[in-house]
């Protein structure tokens, strides 16, 4: 068996990192894409490599030799790379087709050893290796019968994004046979090139076979394995993020801050979401008004004011909406004068948004990182502090005070002047008969010093609309924060939500009963494990300390490596040193189960 590598395009969507190299010289965390996959195939004991170079093909070939590669190495060169597409560069190595069964391969893709196996481990003499469509891909797509048979190529005018969940995409890896490419490829390959040029691709050939009663080549779907196409510089981010060093590939994921829907297979819990709400039809009334709201203004800050004011019962001069509370603490905190007192571990966006000498820090003692109001108060009493931050329940201790005490602490901060700061993100969690939250009007008009943040994206699992919303009696306050934010800092998505998400307040309280139910049934699971130390939470996370044999970093990097699963290491926050603590999301019980058998496998227990 050969393998045979296309590199002749020019790589040009990679813009300034191909001007003077092909795009197979590109690197990936310090390794260029064509070291990587002549080392793969140099481990299969080939009869040889054929490379069909062009644009910078001298540099390509001499940067080859200097390669310990083992496999005798041949080139092919494609001198009208410029005005010819890859369909070309394999009529050129046409006749090497038809001396030995083939690997091809395309030079711009990244896979791990397991993808390359999978081919050759599958019998069948000519195989196309296909991925489950995704979002981040782009090419060719193909469906399959149930026996794996390729049925269409599909270009894509005959794309239809209703029907992705039949479709898959080929990942530009195939095995031909000898006598595939004898008896069908490469006279088709001849035919074709000369009745419709050579500016095309080499799957147009395998389309035309597919519509034979034999065309005698299968689909080979992958399921875990992981493989990327690099065309630009966000392909090129992405990729270094999946095939990382083991040690690197945490850092790499966490500095993501999401986006990880671009990492289909990956098990996130380290971001908060309610993970039973939005339901359904508030999802579909969404999408039936998707059209509309990508091609109209939104709103301005005034009427987002008045819409969420409405769901929780107070005046539109009472609330400023931000894009996330993250929007909303930056403002706020950038704002403020004086010294701010702090409850450590926190949330970072906080602490963050200070500089250090401002800050008054509580250390919440001993290891459950409990704490409570009276303990605040008295030791704030004498501090010279002019707001105080309460995040309740606490990320990421869990940590949660009641809802009399924080009207306590409400009271105590309105006779001393000091501003008192409630982040509420997660509240509705609480599992409490009343409702712990301060969203009301006779609470925010009786403390017109108490400033409530709440997230909208948490509580109700739509991050990706990006609302926060805070609450005061102190209009001024709420007026100076308006002009601060730009005109249309609601996007016209945020703001449909906000108009139609109180006819589904129902829906949201049965969602946060189911979760209710499902954090117990989690905490009950966690607690079983006799590596761990479940803290009592009144949020939709969880925090864990960990013991035995593994750190915190350890157990993380594991998950993220050998399983695809994410979770928050804590031990690089304020208040964790030397400790290893982990904070795990609570997500549907299907997807607990998986963390929790996969900690297990680690602890062997």
């Amino acid at each position: 068996m050969q393998a045979m590598i296309l590199a002749a395009g020019m790589g040009k969507r990679l813009k300034e990192l191909t001007s003077n190299a092909t795009k197979c010289m590109v690197e990936v965390n310090g390794v260029t894409l064509i070291e990587r996959m002549l080392s793969q195939l140099d481990k299969k004991n080939l009869e040889r490599i054929v490379v069909v170079v062009g644009y910078e093909g001298k540099k390509l070939m001499d940067y080859i030799e200097t390669l310990d590669a083992h496999t005798p190495i041949v080139y092919v060169n494609n001198e009208i790379y410029y005005k010819t597409n890859n369909i070309y560069s394999l009529f050129l190595a046409r006749n090497y087709l038809t001396e030995d069964d083939t690997i091809l391969l395309e030079s711009d893709l990244i896979f791990e050893d397991a993808v390359l196996q999978r081919l050759l481990d599958n019998p069948y003499p000519s195989l196309a290796l296909v991925a489950k469509f995704e979002s981040w891909m782009d090419g060719t797509v193909v469906t399959l019968d149930e026996e794996n048979n390729i049925k269409n190529f599909l270009g894509k005018k005959d794309f239809e994004f209703q029907e992705i969940p039949k479709y898959y995409k080929t990942v530009n890896i195939y095995k031909f046979s000898k006598d595939f490419s004898t008896s069908h490829y490469v006279p088709f390959l001849e035919a074709y090139s000369k009745a419709l040029g050579n500016n095309e691709y080499y799957e147009q050939v395998l389309k035309v076979i597919t519509l034979l009663d034999k065309p005698e080549i299968k689909a080979e779907p992958l399921g875990q394995e992981a493989w990327y196409e690099i065309d630009d510089v966000q392909d090129l981010n992405i990729a270094e993020s999946i095939f990382a060093e083991k040690e690197e590939k945490l850092d790499k994921f966490s500095k993501r801050w999401g986006g990880y829907w671009r990492y289909p297979q990956l098990l996130d819990f380290c971001y908060l979401v309610n993970p039973f709400y939005p339901n359904q039809k508030l999802i579909d009334e969404m999408k039936a008004n998707f059209e509309r709201l990508l091609c109209e203004y939104p709103s301005g800050m005034e009427v987002n004011s008045l819409l969420a004011a409405k769901y929780y019962g107070l005046h539109k001069e009472q609330v400023c909406v931000g894009n996330g509370a993250a929007e909303l603490i930056k403002e706020l905190m950038e704002s403020g004068q004086g010294k701010t007192g702090m409850i450590y571990p926190t949330f970072e966006e906080y602490p963050n948004r200070k500089e250090q000498d401002e800050i008054v820090p509580f250390f919440a003692s001993g290891p459950a990182f409990r704490y409570t109001a009276e303990e605040l108060m008295s030791f704030y009493e004498e501090k010279d502090i002019e707001s105080l931050v309460l995040i309740n329940p606490d990320n990421p201790s869990g940590n949660y005070i009641e809802k009399q005490d924080v009207l306590k602490m409400a009271d105590w901060a309105q006779k001393k002047g000091i501003q008192f700061i409630v982040d509420e993100s997660f509240v509705d969690f609480a599992d409490t008969n009343e409702p712990a939250s301060l969203l009301d009007e006779e609470i925010i008009k009786n403390y017109p010093e108490m400033v409530v943040v709440k997230s909208i994206s948490k509580s109700f699992g739509v991050p990706g609309l990006r609302l926060g919303i805070l609450a005061s009696g102190d209009e001024e306050l709420i007026t100076f924060l308006k002009k601060r934010m730009s005109i249309w800092n609601i996007n016209s998505f945020g703001e449909f939500y906000m108009q139609i998400f109180e006819k589904y307040k129902a829906n949201y309280e049965d969602a946060l009963e189911k979760f209710k139910e499902v954090r117990r049934e989690y905490v009950k699971a966690l607690s079983a494990c006799p590596f761990l130390e479940v803290l009592p939470s009144q949020a939709n996370y969880v925090m864990c300390r960990l013991i035995g044999n593994k750190t915190s970093r350890e157990l993380a990097e594991v998950l993220l490596n050998k399983y695809n699963i994410l979770i928050k290491d804590l031990s690089k926050k304020k208040g964790f040193e030397g400790e290893s603590y982990i904070r795990l999301a609570v997500k549907r019980p299907e997807e607990n189960q998986k963390l929790i058998d996969a900690m297990r496998a680690e602890f062997g227990v």
